[in-house]
């Protein structure tokens, strides 16, 4: 039953407000002043406040602007009792929050319409918020799901090889995903995806293209070939079928015994190999995935000296911006890591850089960033 709180420091107006109401089924509470009131509402979490606006000390103003500052008692439908008839007025209490208001003297047929569509509007607020809480736990085990995909760190100790890697979901579920794994004993894929937009529907079509890969599911696909794959899914994953959803990706392919890399990119950050000597970027000039039917692709191929490092990223880990909107930028970005290459944990450090620069621990898109040390 749905239970109302009165608040009015007069009585004779709370006594008729209360059995006036009784009357039509609901459980109803009285406070005589605004402090009251207050306390009241905090206990009962009422669906509908009836509160006179002239009262000593807290007056209906404050209350109204108080319980509405509560979250829980933000859908608590809030109906202001006054003799006020100016339009100042009735913005002043509006902008307090009220959802309503009654004017003095009080009409019983009036109070009771008003009543019940109070009444309604709060179920249908109480009805959203339930929603909006099933949907928020449906994206967080999403979110669960497309963490449960991301690789463990790796440590071969047979070729000397290590990849480990950072990963900050922005608030929205998001596109972003990665992974790497030996294709045969000599060939290891390195990859990295960033889905447009956000939303389930791009962690969807991530994952689907995740999947594939690791399951090596393109059919007349050679994975060895970093042109062939991105070709294979530019054609299994056209925008028309997918929401007018793209992806950039990076897929690149080491070959242990050349100690040489062979990759391609479409629309997506270079990755930088860090040499002893120097930062290398290494990207093609291709189109993001899915945006042009029998597009083609190139590949290259890159040395990889001794004691290398490659990066692999998102732009969403240098595409951030400080307080004052000032764009930390890829040509920043790709200078800390050269400077950092050689401390203990690189990527950390690169992290503390980026969240230190924003001013926040998490981001406006998803950090993704993907580090690969090669043996000397």
């Amino acid at each position: 039953m749905d239970n109302i709180l009165i608040v009015d420091d007069e009585p004779t107006i709370c006594m008729v407000l209360k059995r006036s109401l009784e009357r039509q089924g609901y459980q109803v509470a009285v406070a005589s002043d605004g402090t009251e009131g207050l306390a009241l509402a905090n206990q009962m979490h009422p669906a509908l406040i009836i509160c006179d606006w002239m009262m000593p000390d807290l007056d209906g103003l404050e209350v109204c602007r108080l319980v509405k500052a509560n979250p829980e008692l933000s859908t608590t439908y809030f109906i202001l009792l006054t003799a006020r008839t100016e339009i100042e007025d009735r913005v002043s209490g509006l902008d307090a929050g009220a959802d309503e208001f009654l004017t003095k003297p009080i009409d019983a047929h009036e109070l009771q319409a008003r009543v019940r569509a109070g009444l309604r509007l709060h179920q249908l607020n109480q009805d959203l918020q339930q929603q909006k809480r099933l949907l928020e736990a449906e994206l967080a085990e999403a979110g669960k799901y497309v963490l449960s995909l991301l690789p463990d760190p790796l440590q071969d100790s047979r070729h000397g090889i290590a990849a480990q890697w950072r990963f900050i979901p922005s608030q929205q579920l998001g596109g972003d995903c990665f992974g790497y794994h030996w294709l045969d004993p000599e060939h290891l894929a390195i990859y990295l995806l960033d889905v447009s937009g956000h939303g389930v529907g791009a962690a969807l079509l991530s994952v689907s293209v995740i999947n594939l890969l690791r399951s090596n599911s393109l059919s007349t696909t050679d994975f060895l070939q970093p042109s062939q794959v991105l070709r294979a899914l530019n054609e299994a994953f056209p925008m028309s079928g997918h929401n007018e959803m793209y992806f950039t990706m990076w897929y690149g392919v080491y070959n242990l015994k050349q100690r040489q890399i062979t990759y391609a990119s479409a629309g997506h950050p270079p990755a930088l190999l860090v040499t002893p000597q120097q930062v290398i970027a290494l990207k093609t000039p291709n189109l993001p995935v899915g945006m042009l039917g029998g597009a083609e692709f190139l590949s290259r191929s890159q040395p990889v000296p001794g004691n290398s490092q490659l990066y692999i990223f998102s732009d969403g880990v240098y595409e951030i911006t400080d307080s004052s909107g000032q764009l930390w930028g890829l040509e920043n970005f790709t200078a800390a890591v050269q400077g950092l290459a050689k401390t203990p944990d690189p990527l950390a450090e690169l992290v503390n850089l980026a969240q230190h620069f924003s001013g926040k621990q998490r981001f406006d898109d998803d950090f993704s960033l993907l580090r690969v040390h090669f043996p000397p």
